[in-house]
């Protein structure tokens, strides 16, 4: 019967662990994909300044 609680016990212990590592993970990938999301929107943001001065120019040349 000790053996079987022992069992178990060690059981609980590895579930805990494994829990813990794919908290991690999902942590690491959520960062990861705020991450990509972040440079997505600077990517955009650049590109309607970019473009926004290019119209400027085109207006001032008389385009």
């Amino acid at each position: 019967m000790k053996w079987i609680c022992r069992a178990l016990a060690r059981m609980e212990a590895q579930d805990e662990e494994f829990e813990a590592r794919i908290r991690a993970l999902e942590g690491w990938r959520a960062e990861k994909a705020g991450e990509e999301r972040r440079v997505s929107t600077i990517g955009t943001g650049a590109g309607g300044v970019v473009g926004g001065v290019v119209a400027v120019i085109v207006r001032v040349l008389g385009g």
